[in-house]
């Protein structure tokens, strides 16, 4: 058991790095596609929930003009955790470790989607589990881009034979269940409390599906940050942004994670756009692109 424990440790230590790295290679991706970007970091700290020191992390934090405001977030984060929490979380007793990076990546072309993705390792415990996903959230109807983000998911998943799992979960998850079952996206993929008993595999597993993040997202964004737009796709694009809003204060496990575990409540909620939109009952014009991607809000079969 004490070797089981020392690998466990060592792998902790392994995927803590590896996010870090991937933390750069995507913040060297968002200078790649919009030069101007401004970049603010900050190095953070938390308390258990007894008080003692647990961690921190690294929050970046971006704006520029191709990106409106984006965060890509990496955490490590261990100790004692509130009971009531403990019981809801899956694992045993009421300590835990976690380490992870999440992202969020608000474009401010509406024809250029919104992405969110993020991977993470917890420890609870005697019980320790992999969860993360990605998923994308576009505000005009370029079906080959859906179709692209897709692709690239499938390829990576499918040799792990976890692909259509993970597709079905995410188009489950990432849903408005007060908006009649509308997603906040076109899905991607999703999973949470994946353990298949073998640590290496399900760690070079998860380091291998997540590396390929910058290539499913930032061609997207390269192809069409240019494009010109109206300001009834700006209108849409922002009361889409209000609905991902919803979802995110409502819905969201790992906003719930955050502010259960002492999480630093601006890298949190760093994942909210800049600027959205509520109207009373709100609907596109009827007949225009934006009631035509209103379809595409919904799970489908796209490979």
């Amino acid at each position: 058991m004490e070797i089981a424990m020392n690998n466990l440790e060592a792998k902790k230590n392994d995927f803590h790095q590896y996010v870090k790295d991937l933390q750069d290679q995507i913040t060297k991706a968002l200078f790649s596609v919009d030069p101007k970007l401004s970049l603010e970091e900050d190095l953070w700290e938390r308390k258990d929930h007894k008080g003692n020191p647990g961690g921190g992390g690294i929050t970046r934090a971006f704006s520029g003009d191709v990106i409106e405001n984006a965060g890509v977030n990496t955490s490590k984060v261990f100790g004692a955790i509130d009971p009531a929490f403990a019981s809801r979380l899956g694992g045993t007793g009421d300590e835990m470790w976690a380490a992870g990076i999440s992202l969020i990546i608000h474009p401010r072309n509406p024809r250029v989607p919104t992405v969110h993705a993020n991977f993470r390792m917890i420890q609870a415990g005697e019980r320790f589990w992999f969860g993360g996903g990605a998923d994308l959230t576009p505000y005009y109807p370029h079906e080959e881009d859906f179709q692209y983000f897709h692709s690239i998911w499938k390829n990576a998943l499918t040799p792990y034979g976890v692909y259509e799992d993970m597709k079905k979960e995410c188009d489950k998850y990432f849903v408005n269940t007060h908006r009649g079952g509308e997603m906040r996206g076109v899905g991607g993929f999703f999973y949470d409390h994946y353990n298949t008993n073998d640590l290496d595999k399900d760690l070079a597993m998860v380091k291998d599906i997540s590396s390929n993040f910058i290539n499913s997202y930032f061609p997207i964004v390269e192809k069409r940050k240019g494009e010109a737009y109206t300001e009834a796709d700006e209108d849409f694009q922002l009361h889409r942004r209000g609905r991902y809003v919803e979802f995110n204060l409502l819905h969201d496990r790992g906003t719930m994670f955050g502010l259960k575990t002492n999480g630093r409540t601006d890298s949190i909620l760093i994942s909210l756009p800049a600027r959205a939109k509520f109207t009373y009952k709100y609907k596109p014009a009827a007949g225009s692109v934006h009631e035509k991607m209103m379809e595409y809000y919904f799970p489908r079969e796209w490979n």
